[in-house]
Parts: structure tokens; sequence; C-alpha cells
């Protein structure tokens, strides 16, 4: 059994739950659950940004997206059914809005590539590796 049953299950409970009222918005939990309600490869090109009343809003990358989306809105819209319960999202628009450039990751410079392990220990032990590796006698 995959990820993806324990999530609808997860998303049916929070959304059915008196408690995740009290801790989340039917906003925030619409927003959280998009990924689920949609798949991850479609999620890489959308963003879902609010919830008015029942619509949600949805940023896509382009207008082929928009088209794409607006053709699979019912299966989207039954999905969250599937993931929150009903009554959380009954429109979907889907508005183009290109992803602004993500700032750059600043790197340090790599003098040894053993630099590039974060983990302090397996840092230490790649480096012992590699000693033990070049005091080896040759055959």
């Amino acid at each position: 059994m995959g990820v993806q049953p324990h999530m609808e299950r997860a998303g049916k409970l929070l959304g059915q739950s008196k408690l995740a009222a009290r801790c989340a918005t039917p906003e925030q939990l619409v927003i959280a659950s998009w990924a689920a309600a949609v798949g991850k490869k479609i999620a890489v090109h959308t963003r879902a940004s609010r919830l008015v009343r029942q619509r949600l809003v949805v940023e896509v990358d382009d207008a082929v997206w928009q088209k794409q989306l607006y053709s699979l809105r019912t299966q989207i819209l039954a999905n969250y059914d599937k993931v929150l319960g009903p009554g959380f999202v009954g429109e979907l628009e889907f508005r183009v809005a290109p992803r602004r450039m993500q700032p750059a990751i600043e790197t340090r410079p790599v003098r040894d590539e053993a630099d590039a392990i974060e983990d302090p220990v397996l840092s230490r032990i790649y480096r012992a590796s590699r000693a033990r590796e070049t005091k080896r006698p040759t055959a």
C-alpha cells in the first residue's frame, strides 16, 4: 500500500476533525492538501494560492497548464472530496502566474570533497577511509 491512500485517510480525518478546525483554517487545509489532490507532477507547475468562500484560486506556470487543468477540474474537485471530505472546495480558478526566480543558494567553495559532506561524523569517516587508502602499498 502506497503513501497516497494513507494521505487520503489522514486528510479525511483532518477535514472531519473538530481539533483540525481549531488548529488550521479551511484555507490552510485546502492549500496544504493541493499536492495530494493533484499529484506531484502537477503540483510542480502549480500553487494553490487562496480560498475565497469555496473557490480555490490556483496559480499556474502558463496558459497551457491553465487550459489543461481547467479540463481536469471535475476530477480535481472529486479528489479534494476524497482527501478532505466534501464541502471544502466547490470551484477552481486557474490564473497564469509564472514562478518568480528563486534566490541563488549561497555556496562555499569546495576545496576537499569531504567538505561537501554536511554530516561531521560521516565527513570524518570519509577522510579516515581516504587516508587509509593512500597509505596502502601498491602491488
